[in-house]
C-alpha cells in the first residue's frame, strides 16, 4: 500500500510520488480520467468539460513502461522536526547555491530511559537512529515508484557543504520549477521579461483615504506566462500549458463574458507553485489585468456584513507610520527596520522558566492561542485562529533562523468549519493577475484604481465595479467592500469556475449483512436514523439515494418510481462485478421517497435468519464506485468484519503480545487495493466514508485507506451491539444525526498559497494531491482538519508581514458553486528570542503529531515516539544555547514553550504513540486516523484532557448562552495529586467523558445529582445522570450538555467508582503520573534537563 513521502531506491521521489504514488510532474501522470490533452497530462487529472455526466470509468496509468506498480525499498529516517514524510509530500530543484541537509543531532541520539518494566528488545536502540543516513527498510508494499520519462532535477538527496539546520527535510530550500529550464532555478523570471517591481515610487495619483501596504520587494513568484490571446465564445481547451493564466475558473483572456473551456481542476483553481511557464519577453504584452471586461453593474451581496463592520470610514485601513507594519510604499523597508520592537509585548511573553521548579503552569482556564504582534489594526481584520493557525506567530526570516529555533513551521487549517461567513454575489471575483490570490484585508491600495498584491507584491488594476460598495450604495467605496473588511469569505462562483454543471448530491449505503454484521444489531440504528433525518439530508429537488448490501453476494435495489415495493437484485458474481439496471438504482429522492422509506423499514428484518458469514466487501465497492462514478457523490460504507471474500480481502494480523513492538509492521496496509480504489474514486469525485463496527480485528490499517485517500472519514466503534453495548448505540444514533444532517462540499478542491518566499512541502490530512499542490477533496465535510509542512525558501528581510490564504472550491448541496476564503497575516521576525516568543505551543504539537504519525507508519513506533522526545530537547537545547547563552541550573524555557514538555508527554502516552499491549491495532490505528483528519481543538484534548472537580460547582464566573447559566469550574493538572476521595471530578477526554466519584464524596452531590442514596448503591455501568429538580443537578446536566455540544461526535459519560472497570482508563489519562511503561512528568522533565545539559 502506498504512503507518501517515502525516497524510492536511488533517491527522493518527486513530487507526485512522493504523495500519492504517482508520477512526477515531469514524468508520467497518474490520471484518474481519460487524457483530453496531451500538455496538459502533467497536472494529475483530466476532467470532461462542461456538458453531461458520462459514464466513466477512469484509466489508471501505473507504469509507462510495464504497467506494473513498483515498490520502493529502503528509506531514510530523520528527526521529526526535521521530517516530511508520507504526509504528502513536495519535492522542487534546489534555489539557493549552498543547500544544506539539515540534521539535528550530529552525535548518538538521546533516546528516552524505559521503565523497568519495558522489554529493552522491544525498542532497540538503533545508532543514529535519527541522523540523517539511518536506514530503515519498511515493507515492501509500502510504496509505489514509477519510472520518470522526463528530466528530473536534484531528486537525490543533497549534499551539505554548509552548517546542519534542523527544522525540515533537506529539500526544504527547493524551488517550485521547471526541471526543463535552467535559467529559472535560481530566477523567478527569465531575463527579457517584465522586470520586478522594487519599491516603485508613489504614484502622482496617490488618494490620501486609501490604505497604505507594505513595500513593494521582490520579483513576483513563478507563474505561468501572461499572454494576450484571443478566445471567442464556445472556446475549447487551451492549446498551451501557457496560453493562459489558470485562476479558480477564470483565465485573463476572457473577453467580456466569453467562457474558456477548462480540462483540469489545476487550470480551474491555478497559480500554484508549479505554475511555472517558460517566461518569454511576451510578459511586456500581457492581456488586461483583472477587472477591465467586467461590466460595471452593481453587485448584489448576501451576508455581507459582519457585526461591527459597518460604517467604518474609508481610511480605517490606513495604518500610521512608524512602528506599525504597513507603510507607504516609497518609505522603502529601511524605514521600518525596528518596526515589530516597538509593538507592546506582553510582558509574561518575556519570562524564562525554570520547569522544574514550577512544575504547575497548566492554566486553570482553556489555553487560548498567542495573538500576534500586530499592529491592533491588522489584528482586528485577522482570520480566526478556529480556522486557520500557524505553530510560529513571529515568523522567521531567514531558513537559517527557523532551522536555529529548531520548531517545526506548519499551518493547521479548519477550513469548512460552520460558522456564518459573510457571501458576496458579485460576478466580479477580484483576484492577482500573477499569482492568483484573492483580494483581502492585508493587500494595499496605492490609489484608488491601484492595489498591490500581499503574497507576490504585483501591481493589479481595481475593477471598475469593485469600486461600487453594495451596503452604502456609494461609487468609490472599494475599502468598505467585504473583501477587504474579512479575512474569511465565501463567493459564489461564476459559470468559469466549473469544469461541469454542478453535482447532484448523491448519497449511496453500502450495509454489511452477514451474519455477524446482523448479530451486532445495527442495522436498526442506521435504518431508524436513515428514516428521521431522511428530509433533512443536504441538498435539494435533484438529491440521489441508493442502497446496496452486501455478504459472499452483492445486493442491489431497485427503487424506480411506480414499483409498489423496492426489488433487491442479486448479483453472485463477485469476480467480475457488474450493474444491473444501473438507473434503478440510484433514485430521485423526492420521486421514490415512499419506496426508500420502506425498504428501509424492511431491511433490517430481511437477513435476519442469515447463516452467510463471509463479507464480499472489495467487490461491493468496486460496485458501488461503477454506480456512482457518473456523478460522484458520498458513499458511506458499514463494516462488522474482516472482508474474506474477492478482491481486498484480508487476513488477521494482529498478534496481542507485539502490539508495540519496535518492528510494528501491520500499522501498515496489507494490500493497496483499498488505495488504488480510492484514487479510482477520488478521480470521479466519490469520498467515502467507513463505518467500522467491530469488536474483533479488523485490519483497519487496509481498510482505512478507501477514506484517507478518497477525502472520506473513519468511524470506529469497537465490540459494538445492541444489547450488550448499549452506550455504543446512543453514540451511534447520535453521531449518525450529525453525519448526515451536516453540511456538505461536493467536488471540491484545495489550494494554499503564501508570500514569496515561504513554501509549503508537506500536506497532512485525507485527501489526494494533484498537481503537486492542489488537494482534490470529492467530499468536504465541516469537521475535518488539514495540516502544512512550511520552510522559508528565500529571505523575509525585505518584509514586515507575510500571508498565508487557503481557497476551498466546493459545490454546496443546493448545486452552487462557491469558493470559501481564509487569509492569515502574520509578522516577520529578526532574532531568535521573538521566533520564541511566538511560539505556538498547541499548534506545534499538533503539527509533531501530525509527523509522528507519518514516521510511525514509515519508520517504526519507537522511531516517532523518540523524534518527539528530541523535538523538546532539540528545541530547549537551541534555547538555552543561543538566547540564554549561559549554563543556568534547572531546566530553562521561554513561557510560550512552557507546556512543550507536557504536551509531548501527552502525546506519548496517548493511544497513537504510547507503548504496552493494552492498546488494540485498530483501536492505536483509528487513534492515529483521528490525529491526521480532527481539527486541532479535538486533537489537543485527546492528548491531554481536561480535568474538573464538579461536586462543588457553582454560578461564579458561569457563562449564560442562551438564557443558560453554564458554570465553569477551574481546570486542574492530570495527576492523583489533585483527586480527593470526598469529591467527584469529571474528565473531559474529547471522545468520552468520565465521571470518578470518590468513596466519601458528600452525601449531597450523591443525593442531588446522581440520585442515590449512598456511594454503594451507585451503579457499576451509570452511564447517564437523573434530571433531578435541584439546583445541582441543573448545573452539572447544563456543565456536561456544553462540553458535548462543542463537538461533532457524541462523547459517552461514564460513572466511575473505585471498582469500576473504566477506573484503568481514567488513570490512564493522568499524564503526568507514573505508569507502568512510561515516566512521570517530573521524571520526564528530569530526561530532558539531562538531555538538554549535555
Amino acid at each position: 500500500m502506498s504512503q507518501p513521502g517515502i525516497p524510492a531506491p536511488g533517491g527522493a521521489l518527486t513530487g507526485l510520488q512522493a504523495q500519492n504514488g504517482a508520477a512526477s510532474a515531469s514524468g508520467s501522470p497518474y490520471t484518474n480520467g481519460p487524457i483530453q490533452n496531451e500538455l496538459m497530462s502533467s497536472q494529475g487529472y483530466n476532467s470532461q468539460p462542461p456538458g453531461s455526466y458520462s459514464h466513466l470509468i477512469p484509466a489508471k496509468t501505473l507504469n509507462p513502461i510495464s504497467g506494473q506498480s513498483k515498490y520502493s525499498g529502503s528509506q531514510t529516517v530523520s528527526p521529526l522536526s526535521n521530517y516530511q514524510g508520507p504526509g504528502q509530500t513536495l519535492h522542487r530543484p534546489p534555489v539557493a547555491s549552498n543547500p544544506v541537509t539539515p540534521s539535528l543531532h550530529s552525535g548518538p541520539v538521546p533516546r528516552m530511559p524505559q521503565h523497568a518494566s519495558q522489554n529493552p528488545a522491544a525498542t532497540p536502540v538503533p545508532s543514529g537512529s535519527f541522523h540523517p543516513g539511518a536506514i530503515v527498510s519498511p515493507p515492501s508494499n509500502w510504496q509505489y515508484n514509477y519510472p520518470s520519462t522526463g528530466s528530473q532535477t536534484n531528486h537525490g538527496p543533497l549534499v551539505s557543504s554548509g552548517p546542519a539546520m534542523p527544522g525540515n527535510t533537506n529539500l526544504t530550500s527547493h524551488q517550485y520549477v521547471s526541471s526543463r529550464d535552467p535559467s529559472l532555478q535560481n530566477n523567478f523570471i527569465k531575463s527579457g521579461s517584465a522586470p520586478p517591481l522594487v519599491n516603485s515610487p508613489l504614484p502622482t495619483t496617490f488618494q490620501p483615504g486609501a490604505p497604505l501596504g507594505p513595500p513593494p520587494m521582490g520579483g513576483p513568484p513563478p507563474v505561468r506566462a501572461l499572454t494576450t490571446q484571443k478566445s471567442s465564445q464556445g472556446a475549447g481547451p487551451q492549446s498551451s500549458f501557457s496560453s493562459a493564466v489558470s485562476q479558480e475558473g477564470i483565465t485573463s483572456s476572457t473577453n467580456n463574458g466569453s467562457m474558456v473551456v477548462h480540462n483540469s481542476y489545476d487550470e480551474i483553481e491555478g497559480g500554484g507553485f508549479l505554475a511555472t511557464p517558460q517566461l518569454t519577453n511576451k510578459n511586456t504584452t500581457v492581456s488586461r489585468s483583472v477587472g477591465y471586461s467586467y461590466p460595471a453593474l452593481p453587485p448584489g451581496y448576501q451576508n455581507t456584513a459582519l457585526p461591527g463592520t459597518t460604517g467604518i470610514p474609508p481610511s480605517s485601513l490606513s495604518y500610521p507610520s512608524g512602528p506599525q507594519a504597513f507603510t507607504q510604499p516609497p518609505l522603502g523597508a529601511n524605514h521600518l527596520t525596528a518596526s515589530m520592537s516597538g509593538l507592546s509585548l506582553h510582558p509574561e511573553g518575556l519570562r524564562v522558566i525554570n520547569l522544574l521548579q514550577e512544575r504547575n503552569m497548566l492554566p486553570s482556564t482553556p489555553l487560548q492561542p498567542p495573538v500576534p504582534n500586530l499592529h491592533e489594526d491588522i489584528q482586528r481584520l485577522n482570520c480566526n485562529p478556529e480556522l486557520f493557525r500557524c505553530t510560529l506567530t513571529n515568523i522567521p526570516q531567514t531558513q537559517a533562523l527557523l532551522n536555529k529555533a529548531k520548531l517545526p513551521l506548519g499551518l493547521l487549517l479548519h477550513p469548512f468549519k460552520d460558522p456564518v461567513v459573510p457571501v458576496v454575489t458579485s460576478s466580479t471575483i477580484v483576484r492577482c493577475r500573477m499569482c492568483r490570490t484573492y483580494i483581502n484585508p492585508f493587500v494595499s491600495f496605492l490609489d484608488q484604481r491601484r492595489w498591490k498584491c500581499n503574497l507576490c507584491y504585483q501591481i493589479n488594476d481595481v475593477p471598475e465595479e469593485f469600486m461600487y460598495n453594495p451596503l452604502t450604495r456609494v461609487y468609490g467605496e472599494s475599502l468598505k467592500r467585504p473583501e477587504v473588511q474579512n479575512a474569511t469569505i465565501e463567493f459564489m462562483a461564476p459559470s468559469e469556475y466549473m469544469l461541469r454543471p454542478p453535482q447532484p448530491p448523491v448519497y449511496l449505503f453500502v450495509f454489511d449483512v452477514s451474519h455477524n454484521a446482523v448479530e451486532t444489531g445495527y442495522l436498526n440504528s442506521v435504518c431508524q436514523s436513515l428514516l428521521n433525518n431522511l428530509d433533512l439530508l443536504p441538498g435539494n429537488t435533484r438529491t440521489k439515494i441508493g442502497f446496496i448490501t452486501f455478504d459472499s453476494t452483492i445486493h442491489f435495489y431497485s427503487l424506480q418510481e411506480g414499483l409498489s415495493q423496492p426489488q433487491m437484485l442479486i448479483v453472485s458474481d463477485i469476480e467480475d462485478v457488474f450493474i444491473p439496471m444501473p438507473e434503478n438504482l440510484l433514485v430521485n429522492l423526492n420521486e421514490s421517497k415512499e419506496l426508500v422509506q420502506d425498504l428501509l423499514k424492511t431491511l433490517p428484518q430481511m437477513f435476519t435468519k442469515t447463516l452467510e458469514t463471509q463479507s464480499a466487501l472489495g467487490p461491493a465497492l468496486q460496485a458501488a464506485f461503477k454506480l456512482m462514478s457518473p456523478t460522484g457523490g458520498r458513499m458511506s460504507v458499514f463494516q462488522t468484519q474482516l472482508p474474506t471474500l474477492g478482491v481486498g480481502a484480508l487476513k488477521p494480523r494482529e498478534e496481542p503480545n507485539h502490539r508495540s513492538s519496535a518492528k510494528e509492521i501491520h500499522l501498515t496496509p496489507s494490500t493497496d487495493f483499498y488505495k488504488k480504489l480510492a484514487l479510482d474514486c477520488s478521480g470521479q469525485q466519490v469520498a467515502v466514508d467507513l463505518f467500522l463496527l467491530s469488536g474483533q480485528y479488523s485490519d483497519l490499517a487496509s481498510l482505512g485507506c478507501i477514506s484517507r485517500y478518497s477525502a472520506g472519514s473513519v468511524y470506529y466503534y469497537p465490540s459494538y451491539h445492541h444489547q450488550h453495548n448499549p452506550v455504543q448505540v446512543q453514540k451511534l444514533q447520535k453521531e449518525l444525526q450529525r453525519y448526515l444532517t451536516r453540511k456538505i462540499g461536493f467536488e471540491a478542491v484545495m489550494r494554499i498559497r503564501c508570500t514569496k518566499g515561504l513554501s509549503i512541502h508537506t500536506f497532512h490530512g485525507n485527501f489526494f494531491v494533484r498537481s503537486t499542490d492542489l488537494l482534490s477533496l470529492p467530499n468536504v465535510n465541516p469537521d475535518a482538519g488539514y495540516a502544512v509542512q512550511m520552510s522559508v525558501e528565500e529571505s523575509l528581510t525585505d518584509t514586515q508581514l507575510v500571508s498565508f490564504q487557503s481557497a476551498l472550491l466546493y459545490t454546496s448541496s443546493k448545486g452552487e458553486r462557491r469558493i470559501r476564503v481564509h487569509t492569515l497575516c502574520l509578522p516577520v521576525v529578526s532574532t531568535l528570542n521573538e521566533v520564541f516568543l511566538g511560539a505556538d505551543v498547541q499548534a506545534i504539537s499538533g503539527l509533531l503529531a501530525n509527523m509522528a504519525v507519518d514516521r510511525s507508519l514509515t519508520a517504526s513506533l519507537s522511531d516517532a515516539r523518540d523524534a518527539l522526545v528530541n523535538a523538546v530537547i532539540d528545541s530547549l537545547s537551541a534555547y538555552r544555547s543561543s538566547v540564554l547563552g549561559g549554563h543556568q541550573p534547572g531546566l530553562m524555557v521561554p513561557f510560550s514553550l512552557r507546556l512543550f514538555p507536557l504536551f509531548v508527554l501527552a502525546l506519548l502516552k496517548q493511544k497513537s504513540f504510547q507503548t504496552g499491549t493494552n492498546a488494540r491495532l485498530d483501536e492505536r490505528i483509528f487513534a492515529m486516523c483521528q490525529v491526521k483528519n480532527q481539527p486541532l481543538v479535538h486533537l489537543m484534548l485527546t492528548t491531554h484532557p481536561n480535568l474538573y472537580r464538579v461536586d462543588n460547582l457553582s454560578d461564579e464566573g458561569a457563562l449564560n448562552i442562551n438564557d443558560r447559566t453554564i458554570p465553569q469550574p477551574p481546570i486542574l493538572q492530570l495527576s492523583v495529586e489533585k483527586l480527593s476521595r470526598d469529591g467527584a471530578f469529571l474528565m473531559d477526554a474529547s471522545s468520552v467523558l468520565m465521571l470518578w466519584v470518590g468513596k466519601n464524596c458528600g452525601q449531597n452531590f450523591l443525593s442531588q445529582v446522581l440520585g442515590v442514596q449512598s456511594y454503594a448503591s451507585i451503579p457499576h455501568t451509570m452511564t447517564d445522570l437523573p434530571e433531578l429538580d435541584t439546583p445541582e443537578s441543573a448545573r452539572t446536566i447544563a456543565f456536561i450538555s456544553w462540553l458535548r455540544e462543542q463537538r461533532p461526535f457524541f462523547p459517552i459519560l461514564y460513572v466511575i467508582r473505585d471498582e469500576s472497570p473504566m477506573k484503568a482508563n481514567f488513570l490512564q489519562n493522568m499524564v503526568e503520573d507514573r505508569t507502568e511503561s512510561a515516566l512521570s512528568y517530573y521524571e520526564f522533565l528530569l530526561h530532558i534537563q539531562q538531555q538538554v545539559n549535555k
